[in-house]
């Protein structure tokens, strides 16, 4: 289980990383954001690099529109 800290960590970092995508492209920000949890869980802490996980993550992310 995450703490407060984390899960706050994780939440700006996802909203910042998907400041473009529509909160209705849900399949992306889904993928965005187990991403982002399972580099979290394996003990990367780091804003930084969670951000670059997440923007990988983006850039592979299924939408709708494909």
């Amino acid at each position: 289980m995450l703490d407060a800290d984390t899960t706050a960590l994780l939440r700006a970092v996802l909203d910042e990383v998907c400041e473009n995508v529509s909160r209705y492209e849900t399949l992306a920000r889904t993928h965005v954001a187990s991403k982002i949890l399972e580099a979290a869980t394996s003990g990367e802490t780091s804003a930084a690099n969670l951000k670059q996980v997440g923007r990988k993550a983006l850039s592979d992310a299924p939408t709708m529109w494909r």
